[in-house]
């Protein structure tokens, strides 16, 4: 892994504070109808996604998650305007429009989704995991998911085959305390959720997902340790989301004062004042940046405002393989 520096800390700040403005957009234009169907937003867990992008390769690691997806591939290299296009379900998105808010998706920069099903993902990053074994190449997946999905049984087979079958991936569960509306403590009888890895000797452990640093170096470990052929592991990243599930969540099970206490441990602001203890940069040096991604977050949308609809004959182009097929009428 490479050294965590001054332009690390301004690239985790700039990167961190553009993915919370983003989904902050997405969230108001969500409002106003723009964006449709579900909408469920990474605010809170930007740590997550910091620290892990530091430590892998993105010349070759891949990765795939959840359906909390949107700012994961913008991370990955893929140009936030058509991830915000896809989310508007225009022609220019990331699947023409046709994927939506839970099913960004890049081959170009090997991120692979973007799952609806809880759980779905996880025998597919296994998968992916083994397609690089079998082709001998040393790439790694790192494979997300929630601690809701911690309870599929999916879990339990893709553990032993993995292990069984040293593959090169990182099972992380980005553990926000909440599965929906569902608290860690009532749906299992133990929160240290890393401990699923120890009936298959996977090494395994917790890591805190409110610290880039804490993040990188336990994932450096773990892909470092897949590269040799050691095999996989498991951690329990523990984050917190600052809004609910999905836009429609009422957060009924949570104070208000809770969500506060978790606020004061925000990475963007973590990461700011390290900037302004070790002066990485002057007042006037943040504030700029602050209007770039600003200036950033308003070319994505007009981007997507302006875009097309796509064809309604891709409807049957990307379904049907026969141009013929007798059934279109």
């Amino acid at each position: 892994m490479e050294e965590i520096t001054k332009d690390t800390y301004l690239k985790w700040y700039k990167d961190m504070l553009f993915w919370r403005k983003f989904e902050d957009k997405l969230a108001e234009v969500y409002i106003q109808q723009k964006v449709r169907g579900f909408l469920h937003l990474y605010n809170g867990q930007e740590a997550v996604l910091a620290g892990a992008l530091h430590a892998i390769d993105l010349t070759k690691d891949k990765m795939i998650t959840a359906y909390r997806n949107h700012v994961q591939p913008i991370g990955m290299g893929v140009d936030p305007k058509r991830v915000m296009a896809e989310l508007y379900g225009k022609a220019t998105g990331t699947s023409q429009g046709l994927g939506g808010s839970m099913h960004i998706f890049s081959k170009e920069f090997r991120f692979y989704g973007g799952h609806g099903i809880v759980g779905g993902q996880i025998p597919l990053g296994a998968g992916i995991a083994f397609a690089d074994k079998y082709k001998g190449s040393d790439a790694v997946t790192l494979c997300c998911f929630g601690d809701g999905a911690a309870r599929q049984g999916s879990l339990h087979e893709t553990f032993n085959m993995a292990m069984n079958w040293k593959l090169p991936v990182v099972f992380i569960c980005e553990d926000n305390n909440y599965a929906m509306g569902t608290s860690v403590e009532r749906t299992a009888n133990h929160t240290d959720i890393w401990k699923l890895g120890l009936g298959y000797e996977m090494p395994c452990g917790p890591v805190d997902g409110m610290n880039p640093i804490s993040v990188a170096e336990a994932i450096d470990e773990a892909i470092q340790r897949a590269r040799r052929g050691d095999g996989p592991t498991f951690l329990q990243i523990k984050t917190y989301r600052y809004r609910g599930h999905s836009m429609s969540d009422a957060q009924k099970y949570r104070t208000k004062n809770e969500v506060e206490e978790y606020k004061k441990l925000d990475p963007i602001n973590q990461v700011l004042e390290h900037i302004k203890e070790n002066k990485y940069a002057t007042d006037e040096e943040i504030k700029k940046i602050n209007n770039e991604i600003k200036d950033k977050v308003k070319e994505c949308e007009k981007f997507a405002e302006e875009s097309p609809y796509p064809d309604v004959n891709i409807l049957h182009d990307v379904v049907y393989e026969q141009e013929d097929y007798p059934f279109i009428k």
